[in-house]
């Protein structure tokens, strides 16, 4: 990690919502997901807030033998979003933990207030990730 990685970080993303990102297509294997309507999904939401947290802090770290996971998100989702709207996620680091960071998070989606809340991610070494991760797979 840099000495860069502080609090205050600040990061805008921005994402126009193809019909891929919706419920539907969260798990195709699902016919109750299948059958719902055509909405930017929570699950992707989710993955979109991520996303803006890695883009904020990437220029922070040694990447890519840097890396961070997501390891807590605590979010609404309060408004449903259309295929074509463009969303815009602000994502603001507000702790840093030793390697554990805090973000603030919200989207909007043009219109309305899509989302808000907390997500947590840890930095981990990529190369000693990847090693405890195989051992784990051999235990299968």
């Amino acid at each position: 990690m840099k000495e860069s990685l502080k609090p205050g970080i600040r990061y805008k993303h921005q994402f126009k919502i193809p019909k891929s990102k919706t419920v539907p297509f969260l798990y195709p294997e699902s016919e109750e997901f299948v059958v719902m309507p055509e909405v930017f999904a929570t699950g992707f939401l989710v993955g979109f807030l991520e996303w803006a947290c890695i883009k904020a802090i990437n220029p922070h770290l040694d990447w890519p033998q840097e890396q961070t996971l997501g390891t807590h998100i605590n979010v609404s989702h309060e408004a449903a979003t259309p295929v074509g709207l463009e969303v815009t996620a602000t994502v603001e680091l507000i702790a840093v933990e030793g390697k554990r960071l805090i973000f603030n998070v919200e989207a909007h989606d043009g219109k309305d207030l899509i989302s808000k809340g907390q997500h947590e991610r840890f930095v981990i070494n990529r190369q000693k990730f990847d090693e405890r991760l195989k051992s784990k797979s051999s235990a299968i």
